[in-house]
């Protein structure tokens, strides 16, 4: 009988990432820096995966201070009265031709929920030097900002928005497994890493 199995995510090799268009012309990163998440798999099966993810709004960060404070403020994030962004999910689809798994959840933002779907890359389950066993995951996908009130922009002289409205999301997931030992793979990978 295959046992639950606790995942958690390493945070020094984990990032949480985003991109935005930017006056139309180009695009702005950021990233948010603290982060936390709770994961459950039958096994090593992460289509049966159950996630919890919590990220600290007032930890995002753009590379410019004053514009995280503003992103901070009450025309986005409002972060002194919502201080936490929320994903949910336990529905993993299976893989594409090209290896790929859709991933719907819960995503709550500024006390928003509206589900969405991201797409998986699983890049292979290996043991470190440690002998900590270790899953990677490439995840990617884009929302709608306006759909959290996230609404705020301003017009520039050729009369497009400074800011867009479609925001694009690309995480690098490294997971420590605290579970059972041992167990198969399910998940279909066209790379999984063997050293």
């Amino acid at each position: 009988m295959i046992k639950e199995t606790k995942w958690s995510i390493d945070q020094s090799h984990s990032d949480i990432t985003f991109k935005v268009r930017h006056l139309m012309i180009s695009n702005v990163s950021g990233s948010f820096k603290q982060f936390d998440a709770s994961i459950y798999t039958s096994g090593n099966d992460f289509t049966t995966a159950e996630i919890e993810v919590f990220i600290d709004a007032a930890s995002i960060s753009t590379g410019d201070e004053k514009r995280d404070e503003h992103l901070r403020s009450a025309e986005f994030f409002n972060v002194e009265h919502h201080k936490q962004i929320s994903f949910l999910t336990n529905t993993i689809g299976p893989a594409d031709a090209n290896g790929h798994h859709e991933l719907w959840g819960d995503l709550t933002m500024m006390g928003i929920t509206k589900k969405i779907m991201l797409t998986v890359e699983f890049g292979g389950i290996v043991k470190d030097p440690w002998g900590n066993e270790k899953a990677g995951f490439t995840i990617q996908g884009k929302i709608n900002r306006s759909d959290w009130g996230l609404v705020w922009n301003a017009t520039i002289e050729t009369g497009g928005f400074m800011v867009s409205e479609s925001i694009t999301i690309l995480c690098e997931v490294e997971l420590l497994k605290l579970g059972d030992k041992g167990l198969t793979m399910e998940l279909e990978s066209e790379n999984v890493a063997t050293a």
